[in-house]
């Protein structure tokens, strides 16, 4: 096996509370064990001052629109080694700068296509307008893209709407996020969010409007007409204060529980205390914490929408139910409550379901990426580069 010199460029790392950011750390962490030189650079967090092996913080200042988000500002300087694969995680300013530096030297650039980047438009503002009318932020996937030698998708269903929507014409390999059980399982056990004697609902992600939380709190309006059920929301985001609102109109704010921010390294001990997972979001290209609620042997109930559709086994380790269907996601949660054997049945389910899907694993299919990379470079060292797209002149007033 050849070793390499990786570098992880990401604007997404620890600890942001989110699937790119475990991803990118799991990814690293296995291609050092495998005995790869690999490191991830990532944006500085001022107020993040834990000690970090293999990652470099590059200069970064807040996006004010964004909560937690940091745009980041790369200089060759602030390289720690001259790398042999670079490998992307988005098309902001981090993958950028990776993606040109890999043009640059001639090298290989292999890219991970983790966001539907375009369904985040409204967290800047007007471009939500713009990728309306000029489908700009979708544009600018398929010119990044089109930039790598090859792409990963994390589901064959996104790999489909990689090649079909974003019209992405490299070579696609399907590669799912790896699963570090381990660390779930050793997780220390937390102050349980759930009141005693309650039944205990879970939902992770960041609490914003892509994520659809509204979906999983009216869901538990319906759920508590029959069970004494109580939710832990894990996250943070711009959209908890709206949320709480809503929990109280529906008179549910004794019944919800807003954990706040919590660290990777401790999030596994909230999924192993939980007796079912409920997820609404209709954005995700993989639903990672899905597979990390089954990797403990935690049932999941969510919306059937692409990457949960992947991540769910139905009638094994959960159920799905229509996109927004609140009503449906109660009544799919109440036969598992109602049920305890049937819930036990799921849960050994979940645990063989997401088992496949272990972090070294994946660091060696992904190692079997940059072979494939490295040889095409090699053939050909210049390859085809795709344009950034510019906007089309008075798209506006044209579309008045």
């Amino acid at each position: 096996m050849r070793l390499y010199r990786v570098g992880l460029f990401s604007d997404a790392y620890l600890p942001s509370p989110n699937g790119v950011a475990t991803s990118v750390y799991l990814l690293m962490r296995e291609l050092r064990r495998m005995g790869h030189e690999a490191w991830v650079l990532a944006p500085e967090i001022p107020e993040y001052d834990r000690q970090e092996e293999w990652v470099v913080r590059v200069p970064s200042v807040p996006y004010p629109f964004f909560e937690g988000q940091r745009l980041a500002m790369p200089s060759s300087r602030q390289l720690p080694t001259e790398f042999e694969i670079f490998h992307t995680h988005d098309p902001l300013f981090i993958g950028i700068w990776g993606a040109r530096l890999a043009y640059r030297h001639r090298l290989p650039h292999v890219s991970t296509f983790h966001t539907h980047l375009e369904k985040y438009a409204h967290y800047i503002p007007g471009v939500a307008t713009l990728e309306k009318y000029t489908g700009l932020m979708t544009r600018v996937c398929q010119a990044f893209y089109n930039r790598a030698d090859l792409v990963i998708a994390p589901t064959q269903s996104f790999a489909e709407l990689v090649e079909n929507f974003y019209e992405v014409e490299r070579e696609i390999r399907v590669i799912p996020t790896g699963i570090d059980t381990d660390i779930l399982e050793s997780a220390p056990e937390p102050v349980s969010p759930w009141p005693s004697g309650k039944r205990r609902l879970l939902h992770v992600g960041r609490l914003g409007e892509e994520k659809s939380v509204d979906v999983v709190i009216r869901a538990l309006g319906e759920i508590r007409k029959e069970s004494d059920a109580h939710l832990a929301l894990v996250g943070i985001g711009p959209q908890q204060e709206e949320l709480a609102q809503l929990a109280a109109d529906l008179g549910l704010s004794q019944h919800v529980t807003f954990v706040g921010r919590v660290p990777y390294e401790r999030i596994g001990g909230y999924y192993r205390m939980a007796e079912l997972f409920l997820f609404a979001s209709t954005t995700e290209t993989q639903g990672l914490v899905i597979w990390e609620a089954e990797a403990v042997g935690v049932p999941v109930v969510a919306v059937r929408a692409e990457g949960a559709m992947d991540g769910v086994e139905v009638g094994v380790s959960g159920y799905l139910v229509g996109v927004g269907d609140y009503r449906s996601m109660a009544e799919r949660a109440l036969e598992l409550l109602r049920d305890e054997e049937l819930r036990l049945r799921f849960s050994q389910g979940a645990r063989a379901f997401a088992n496949r899907r272990s972090a070294k694993r994946v660091a060696e299919a992904i190692v079997e990426v940059y072979d494939q990379a490295t040889q095409l470079v090699e053939v050909e060292p210049r390859r085809l580069k795709i344009p950034f797209p510019r906007l089309p002149r008075n798209t506006l007033q044209g579309s008045r």
